[in-house]
């Protein structure tokens, strides 16, 4: 260029040449491009003057029933602290792996630009960053994330502007407090909260340099999800503290020797995602707007939840074949509520949908335990006669899954074989509103049309809220709500505890309970939920939507409420799909693990322990074999024994 330039100046050059001034004219437009440049650069800067208030960015750690940290949730913050408040080694750390001119440059290090534009032309790409302390602080304050020419300008001019207005410890303290460190944590005593339930006044060596080795990569060297890696990186750090003089060789080895471990659990199995995801819902309804971080203890039992994610796991060869159901959700809670297992669905890396909380389905027949708590509360009993019978409502003719009629039946047999006819010819006795308000007032708060197909469950409804309804039959309450949160705690003092609402306490429902446990007792024992007999007091209902597109088993114990739903997200019908089968057999090898728990023989402990006692007294473990009953009387005794 500058020859061709020289050339356009030559005197010998006989053709037209360009004279000084032209020259001057080009030289200053090439200035004046170039400062318009910048200036545009400058213009468009994001106004600083927001930069000494950070903002409070609250967020949350959930806490599994025995205090063990299984996730968290939006932006954690710790306290921010000054350079004088932080371990020198961290200090040391972070500019030996970050920025070893730190204290030498003025924002900018040429050097480190010249090294990084050598080692990319090398690679062929963009293999290093020339970043100084000063430019990343002022990227992650004020730019986008984005490697553009425009963006690199921007971040020297702010390097330079902060390096003016504030000293090196500043700098490098307002960095350490701001950046992001992975599971959640923003600055450096958040992150030291988060891994090793400690203030990063108190770090030691190797654990200041396992989080100096995050800042790179976050996600990638996350010590909860691969703690291995997250040491081998602090090992790189601690080489680099070795070279650069700031520790000893033994020193060095010390901490090679003994590397930083978690003091918190790993990252959660992703299935505990949904439960998760559903506690912080559940947290932001009953605190409104966040304004502080929060420590939320949950009734999750680790336990419990594990066997209800391996029982959906071994049935995966099923779901998911061909035209046939794809997903199930499962939803396990105590007598008085307490969720102590969720499972949203089959795979929460592939949708974060919570089939147990969010999905309305039609619940088919397991409604019908309204429409007989009705009966009986009319004066019906367990061995009323009625007709099962072709019937035509509206000109709505109902229909039973298996085609036919069985004329004379007792009410215990049209529940427990779930005839259609009955339910429906119950239901305009008694009158479609009663039914409806046996619902409302055991926690349906879904829409309910009082169709003549409603008794058949042909409204939608949650897992959750009709797992719910049967848990306030199980625990012979008025209502029972679901509830996941059992204290919440935040700037060091306690913001919520749980306490029973309205109507939670025993013996006042205005029904005969005892014929409603007869009628679910015999549905296991002897009607179409029999695929969901563990061998003892078991009480429960099926349910199948119409077209079979959706499967649920309800059902209770002494000591636990479950849940089970199986059908597809596209709501297409699923052949075979019902009650009794898939979503029976998935309740049966769930509560017959829970029950098999050697350290236990029984989820009674676990439940005593995580929520002070069940509002009942549980069965005795005695294994897996039939209980020597007699009658249905003596399996209600067994089931739930009298105060």
């Amino acid at each position: 260029m500058f020859s061709t330039i020289g050339r356009l100046f030559s005197r010998g050059d006989k053709r037209r040449r360009v004279g000084w001034k032209d020259a001057a004219l080009i030289l200053f437009g090439g200035m004046v491009t170039i400062l318009a440049t910048l200036g545009y650069f400058a213009f468009t800067l994001p106004l600083p003057d927001g930069f000494m208030a950070e903002p409070d960015r609250p967020s949350m750690l959930i806490k599994a029933e025995d205090g063990e940290v299984f996730a968290s949730r939006g932006v954690y913050r710790g306290d921010r602290l000054t350079v004088q408040e932080m371990p020198e080694h961290l200090l040391h750390a972070v500019v030996a792996v970050e920025d070893k001119r730190f204290y030498e440059h003025f924002g900018i290090d040429p050097r480190g630009i010249g090294r990084a534009l050598v080692a990319n032309f090398q690679a062929g790409g963009v293999s290093q960053g020339g970043s100084t302390i000063t430019q990343q602080l002022a990227k992650t304050y004020f730019l986008e994330q984005d490697r553009t020419i425009k963006r690199k300008v921007q971040d020297m001019m702010l390097a330079l502007w902060l390096e003016n207005r504030l000293a090196k410890d500043e700098i490098l303290a307002r960095y350490l407090n701001h950046i992001y460190f992975g599971a959640g944590a923003y600055g450096v005593d958040a992150a030291s909260w988060r891994y090793f339930r400690k203030s990063a006044r108190a770090l030691t060596l190797p654990e200041s340099a396992m989080l100096a080795g995050l800042i790179q990569a976050p996600s990638w060297y996350s010590p909860v999800r691969n703690l291995e890696t997250a040491q081998a990186q602090a090992n790189i750090v601690l080489t680099l503290m070795l070279e650069q003089g700031y520790i000893t060789a033994d020193e060095a080895k010390l901490a090679h020797d003994k590397p930083a471990v978690l003091a918190v659990a790993p990252d959660a199995n992703p299935g505990w995602n949904y439960f998760a995801d559903w506690t912080e819902a559940e947290t932001r309804r009953l605190l409104g707007p966040m304004t502080a971080d929060l420590q939320v203890e949950t009734t999750l039992v680790p336990e419990l939840q594990t066997m209800a994610e391996s029982t959906l796991a071994r049935w995966s060869g099923i779901l998911g074949a061909g035209e046939g159901a794809t997903q199930a959700a499962l939803v396990a809670m105590t007598l008085d509520g307490g969720i102590v297992a969720m499972v949203g669905g089959r795979d929460y890396g592939q949708s974060q949908f919570n089939r147990a909380t969010m999905a309305k389905r039609q619940p088919g027949s397991a409604f019908k335990l309204f429409v007989y708590l009705a009966a009986l509360d009319a004066g019906f009993t367990p061995d009323s006669i009625a007709m099962d019978e072709p019937i035509e409502i509206e000109g709505w003719r109902p229909r039973n899954y298996n085609g036919r009629f069985e004329g004379k039946v007792t009410l215990r047999t049209a529940f427990a074989q779930s005839i259609n006819t009955v339910a429906v010819k119950l239901t305009e006795h008694i009158g479609r509103e009663k039914v409806i308000g046996v619902a409302r007032l055991l926690g349906i708060k879904s829409d309910i049309r009082p169709s003549p197909s409603m008794p058949l469950g042909s409204f939608e409804a949650t897992l959750l809220e009709m797992t719910g309804a049967y848990a306030a039959i199980a625990a012979d309450v008025k209502r029972v709500e679901p509830y996941a949160v059992r204290e919440i705690r935040g700037r060091g003092r306690t913001l919520y505890n749980y306490s029973p609402p309205p109507g939670a306490s025993r013996g006042i429902i205005p029904w005969k309970r005892q014929e409603m446990l007869d009628m679910l007792i015999a549905t296991v024992k002897q009607g179409t939920g029999r695929a969901a007999d563990i061998g003892r007091p078991v009480a429960g209902k099926t349910g199948t939507s119409e077209d079979n597109r959706d499967g649920w088993f309800i059902g209770f114990t002494g000591d636990l409420v479950v849940g089970v739903w199986v059908g597809r997200d596209d709501n297409k019908p699923v052949e075979g799909l019902n009650g009794g089968g898939l979503p029976a057999r998935i309740w049966h090898d769930f509560m017959t693990e829970v029950y098999r728990t050697p350290s236990t023989g029984a989820p009674a402990a676990i439940i005593a322990k995580a929520h002070g006692g069940s509002l009942l007294e549980t069965v005795p473990a005695s294994g897996n074999q039939p209980l020597p009953f007699q009658d249905i009387g003596d399996v209600i005794k067994q089931l739930f024994k009298p105060d």
